[in-house]
């Protein structure tokens, strides 16, 4: 099983950064509270000085939805929505130990972070040009299909796992209760991404070794070197 965007999105988007993490041993009993609060702690640190359309994380994902055709301020990125949701509530809801503790990376990065269960992707995942084929299920299990042309996250089964690319995730791969393995994808296409990419992968994989006694292993993908091996290990 491998990851990797497509060769049209890195001609499309020649300023992409992009890096991957893939876990194993995630449980959902996992006390991840105080890690959250010191990410939290940093966004909070930010938006004191202005909103979350200020940050240069979001004002670039915000051009390049507008450059596919979408209107930034009803469809935005996944790490504005979450920001835009924590400066008005002053909180994130509690979901997931694995999801909680991602969203509060994402919110001190202003960088969307998915994060995928590994058993619900079939074969290999690609970020690419819909055809319009695909399936996508939201968070509540209805069913829809990405416009031709929308950038998303396809498997081999034709499952559609997010929508206009940052936007939204799938209901269909979302984090459970009996997830154990994680595949997470960062992406990003600010001025500092190729500093910023690489320092958030390594914070986060710091934190899940903090808290599971997990398998971590990242990696940076680029139009030269694309793939990742997402294949769980074996564990003892």
């Amino acid at each position: 099983m491998y990851f990797q965007h497509s060769d049209e999105i890195w001609s499309a988007h020649p300023g992409l950064v992009a890096g991957v993490l893939a876990a194993t041993g995630i449980t959902a009993d996992a006390a991840v509270e105080p890690l959250v609060e010191e990410f939290s702690a940093r966004a909070k640190a930010r938006l004191a000085a202005g909103t979350e359309a200020d940050l240069p994380e979001i004002q670039a994902w915000r051009r390049t939805f507008s450059a596919m055709g979408l209107k930034p301020t009803r469809y935005r990125c996944a790490s504005e929505s979450l920001l835009r949701r924590f400066r008005k509530e002053g909180a994130l809801p509690r979901i997931h130990p694995l999801v909680d503790l991602c969203n509060a990376v994402s919110l001190a990065y202003a960088i969307p972070v998915a994060a995928l269960d590994v058993a619900r992707i079939s074969g290999d995942l690609e970020v690419r040009h819909a055809t319009g084929d695909e399936e996508y299920r939201t968070l509540a299990g209805e069913p829809e299909h990405p416009e031709p042309g929308e950038v998303t996250f396809v498997d081999a089964a034709g499952h559609a796992h997010a929508r206009r690319w940052t936007n939204r995730q799938s209901g269909h791969s979302a984090v459970r209760d009996t997830t154990r393995t994680v595949l997470i994808v960062v992406e990003a296409l600010h001025a500092s991404a190729a500093t910023d990419v690489p320092d958030l992968l390594a914070a986060l994989s710091d934190a899940l070794g903090d808290v599971w006694p997990a398998t971590v292993r990242t990696t940076m993908v680029s139009r030269s070197a694309p793939c990742f091996d997402f294949q769980p290990p074996v564990v003892p």
